[in-house]
């Protein structure tokens, strides 16, 4: 599979990427056997960047992904997992629900400062089994997530745990600095404090959803920060197309996105191919986007994504399927 550079980090990433909150069993169980099946099928398709994060399954995720990769040759992956959540042990009565299906039981508590990213560093290294990670980003730093917390938390990072990502970085235990999150002024709000290697945005920059074109992505020009894109399908009308029951970003679409994805489905039945595989290819036409991640816990949806990535989407379809898009930065 086609690698992109990530700026000046010596790191290049496969274009198609691997997001392992599914197999922190999102939403539903997976098994042991079905996680690293997938994994293995995510590897002979030539996938070689891998995305987790403590809060997946509350140290579950890492956990998985971890003995998958452990007897990979060094150097043949790219690893990223997050900072910005600690794991406290709880009682199984305890553990809180984020979604996740049968987690490890831990407690989720934020901490930005330099002594909460330099521990979870570690403990990642260690729920891993593993001696590097190659991308830290910083988790959810945005006020979607945090609330009134944010800006106490975003005071906490940049005061402190941003210092923390750089010594690492400078000490060489990790290539690149980045922010994984779901807002557009969160990216704004950061990169004009810290600088980034590369952003994480989910959703927000897609076929559909345009809130990054607007300010961010000029700024990450500017910046020399590169960009990750997941959430492409955003949450699933992307990819299932304009339904009863069709969700965009986690909730019922409105009948005003239900009529620009049914106009979009019109565009891409035209051009000989489906709104789906229009959907993985739209982020990786722009040359700051280094790859399109897709979280997944099953080897039959990978290899359908694989598929569809592997087509080829008519140039003059793109104009067409901008008529229908929205989004505003801000």
């Amino acid at each position: 599979m086609i690698g992109r550079p990530l700026g000046n980090t010596g790191l290049e990433l496969s274009t198609f990427s691997f997001g392992a909150a599914g197999i922190g069993n999102l939403y539903r169980e997976v098994s042991r056997e079905d996680t690293m099946a997938t994994l293995e099928t995510a590897w002979e398709a030539g996938i070689r960047y891998f995305d987790t994060a403590p809060h997946y399954g509350h140290g579950l995720s890492e956990r998985r992904l971890g003995d998958f990769l452990r007897d990979k040759p060094k150097g043949s992956y790219v690893l990223s997992s997050k900072v910005g959540r600690l794991l406290k042990p709880v009682a199984e009565e305890d553990i809180p629900d984020h979604g996740f299906v049968r987690p490890l039981p831990f407690a989720v508590v934020h901490d930005y400062t330099y002594d909460g990213i330099m521990r979870s560093y570690q403990d990642s290294l260690a729920r891993l089994g593993l001696n590097g990670i190659d991308i830290l980003y910083i988790h959810d730093l945005e006020a979607t997530t945090l609330g009134a917390d944010y800006d106490r938390h975003f005071a906490d990072f940049v005061e402190g745990g941003a210092r923390a990502l750089e010594e690492l970085k400078a000490s060489g235990a990790i290539k690149a600095i980045g922010l994984g999150v779901n807002e557009v002024p969160a990216c704004l709000n950061l990169l004009a404090r810290v600088p980034l290697d590369v952003i994480l945005l989910a959703g927000r920059y897609t076929l559909l959803d345009r809130s990054a074109e607007a300010e961010l992505l000029a700024r990450c020009e500017e910046t020399g920060t590169r960009l990750v894109i997941g959430g492409v399908f955003n949450s699933g009308i992307l990819a299932t197309g304009a339904r009863p029951g069709a969700t965009f970003n986690y909730v019922e679409a409105s009948p005003d996105v239900m009529e620009k994805v049914q106009a979009m489905e019109v565009v891409a039945q035209s051009a000989g191919t489906t709104l789906a595989a229009a959907a993985l290819h739209f982020p990786l036409r722009n040359s700051l986007v280094v790859s399109v991640l897709i979280g997944t816990a099953k080897p039959s949806s990978l290899l359908r994504n694989v598929e569809l990535f592997d087509q080829t989407i008519a140039e003059t379809a793109w104009a067409q399927f901008e008529e229908h898009t929205i989004g505003t930065e801000g």
